[in-house]
């Protein structure tokens, strides 16, 4: 763990643009619904912590959110990397984001003020039977989903969308329908005897996989004729395995990739495969690590089937390894929500989840040691009281844990707010600079952090 130094007020970030520039993009109908919401619900909003990476004589020369910030720059003023290729957010999380609401609204809002270039990572079926088809397959049929937040660990590792479909049919469909994308990218698995995957645009096969069978996780890229209207991905087989599909545009703009899954925790993470995670995070370049992190953690501290050193060295291991995969990109850690204690007794005062402070503290701990920026989600809702509130207002479904609606959506508008905020200060309030520099990553998934059936419960 590194060390920090204290710093003085001067050591803040020098940005070299500054002023008309770096204005909060004008709100949309969307922001001021929000807003008076939050309003109603007494959420206060939160600003993000960023350490300074790099001091300079003059201020601080990188921040943890500077990539990201100079890429939001180029997108503003037309220069730079960020006008050659979509600038990508790579949003790891738990159920927290798996529905898709928080990170929506956070699209939205980054897509209204800096152009969108598409819709990046999807998956060839949804992760459960209910829920919408935003990040999905137009229409699926004959698939079985596998997730990273199972109990007990799937037979197959995972690439970074903690997800993997099996086809459990011959002619196993995904059909995407597309919006003008120049090309694509199909992530799948090769496994023993599981027979090809076909990719076809209205009817046209473009390309087959050809399988070796020696279960390594693989790329398929193929480009996309002009006027193609629906792009299918079929499993000639059952047994296919299908990690996801990426469509977006060639030009400048937002992509947010959806990577949540409902009971991860850094921990779970454990459970991506590290040839995968190399690949298809180097394949999206992303400007961006975003982790929503800590709900599962608090919860599996309650049931004692955790320990805060355990959540330490995990969230620890998890910045690392995704963090020596993309060194250049910038690295935010969202803390968990207000959370009530298991087995409330209906009609009675709700009472705060006993770990949940304590997984905070934890969580900021990690991120601006490790050089990432961090925000308390719990504190800009309100802090202690505040779930309540969102109950009291029909916010949050019946098992206290999971908001709804307008209150998933509200959450997104407090993190948006937050990042675009700094963005518009450079970064600022800055955490002090650190001192050291990040070990190596540890080669995974190691032994000692290794999720167990009783982890995962």
């Amino acid at each position: 763990m590194q060390a920090v130094a204290v710093v003085g007020e001067a050591n803040r970030l020098a940005p070299p643009l500054r002023g008309a520039l770096r204005a909060m993009p004008p709100a949309t109908e969307q922001s001021r619904r929000l807003h008076a919401l939050g309003t109603r619900l007494m959420t206060p909003g939160g600003a993000v912590e960023a350490p300074c990476l790099e001091p300079a004589d003059t201020g601080c020369a990188r921040s943890a959110l500077t990539p990201f910030f100079a890429a939001l720059d180029g997108l503003v003023t037309g220069a730079g990397e960020a006008t050659k290729a979509p600038t990508v957010i790579a949003a790891f999380g738990n159920s927290l984001i798996a529905g898709d609401r928080i990170v929506d609204v956070m699209r939205d809002e980054l897509v209204a003020g800096f152009g969108g270039a598409g819709r990046g990572v999807l998956l060839v079926d949804r992760m459960a039977p209910y829920g919408g088809r935003t990040r999905t397959a137009a229409v699926s049929n004959g698939w079985q989903p596998r997730t990273l937040g199972e109990l007990r660990a799937p037979p197959h590792p995972f690439g970074i969308t903690g997800v993997y479909h099996v086809a459990t049919e011959a002619r196993a469909r995904g059909r995407f329908k597309l919006e003008g994308e120049p090309r694509g990218t199909l992530w799948w698995r090769d496994v023993k005897d599981a027979g090809r995957l076909v990719v076809s645009v209205d009817g046209a096969v473009l390309v087959r996989t050809e399988p070796q069978g020696d279960g390594a996780s693989r790329t398929t890229s193929f480009d996309l004729p002009a006027g193609a209207k629906w792009l299918d991905v079929t499993a000639e087989r059952p047994g296919a395995i299908v990690q996801g599909v990426v469509l977006q545009q060639d030009g400048p703009g937002i992509v947010l990739d959806m990577l949540g899954v409902p009971s991860a925790d850094a921990t779970l993470y454990s459970r991506l495969e590290e040839d995968a995670l190399k690949a298809q995070l180097a394949q999206r370049d992303p400007k961006l690590l975003l982790f929503f992190l800590g709900g599962n953690e608090s919860k599996r501290l309650e049931w004692k089937r955790t320990d805060l050193d355990t959540v330490r060295r995990d969230l620890t291991a998890l910045l690392r390894r995704t963090r020596a995969v993309s060194p250049g990109s910038a690295c935010l850690v969202v803390g968990p929500m207000d959370a009530v204690q298991d087995g409330h007794v209906k009609g009675k005062p709700l009472t705060q989840r006993p770990f949940l402070e304590a997984t905070i503290r934890v969580e900021r701990e990690v991120a601006l040691a490790e050089g990432c920026g961090f925000f308390s989600l719990f504190a800009a809702m309100g802090g202690a009281g505040s779930l309540a509130r969102f109950n009291q207002a029909g916010f949050m479904h019946d098992d206290l844990v999971h908001p709804r609606g307008q209150g998933l959506d509200l959450l997104g508008q407090l993190v948006s707010d937050a990042l675009l905020q700094a963005w518009v200060e450079q970064g600022t309030p800055l955490a002090p600079p650190l001192t050291s520099s990040r070990e190596e990553a540890p080669t995974w998934p190691a032994e000692a952090s290794k999720p167990t059936a009783e982890d995962v419960r």
